[in-house]
């Protein structure tokens, strides 16, 4: 009985996936959400739903703030002392733009990768720090690509 009701919520999850998979290539942001490495139906669906209107916030950082993955802010005196992100905003898209965010940085530990910022930064910081801050760039990404119409490109390599 137990293994009949596995299987039929097994059914039901690749149902439920493929029907997500479906609207996000119906949708024309979805599809170019979907270019941004880490970006994938489940999160590219979520920002359709949850940022109906890309345009009410002003810049990139903005919808990072409001999604949760910038620094907290402790500064005084002209100095500036950033510590851990703020965590304040929406809790299921901050997390599924970390997961994504791992599996670039996880990719790019394993297979190497033409960017050189992500590169750089795993060289200085660790994974977890790393990971976040490549969340917080995607959500820039996706503010970009979501407000201006034109698809997701790769960075161009600049001569050093």
């Amino acid at each position: 009985m137990l293994a009949a009701q596995l299987s039929l919520v097994n059914q039901q999850l690749l149902e439920t996936d493929r029907q997500i998979r479906a609207s996000v290539r119906a949708s024309e942001v979805g599809r170019r959400l979907m270019g941004i490495p880490g970006v994938g139906p489940l999160l590219a669906s979520a920002l359709v739903a949850t940022v109906a209107e890309p345009s009410a916030f002003k810049s990139g950082r903005n919808l990072a703030a409001w999604i949760g993955l910038v620094p907290k802010q402790n500064s005084s005196g002209g100095k500036e002392r950033l510590g851990g992100i703020t965590k304040q905003g929406d809790r299921y898209l901050r997390q599924l733009m970390v997961v994504g965010a791992l599996a670039v940085v996880r990719y790019a530990e394993r297979h190497g990768t033409r960017r050189p910022w992500l590169v750089q930064l795993l060289a200085r910081r660790p994974t977890k720090v790393a990971t976040v801050a490549l969340a917080n760039k995607m959500a820039r990404m996706a503010w970009a690509i979501m407000t201006s119409g034109q698809g997701y490109r790769e960075p161009e390599l600049r001569a050093a």
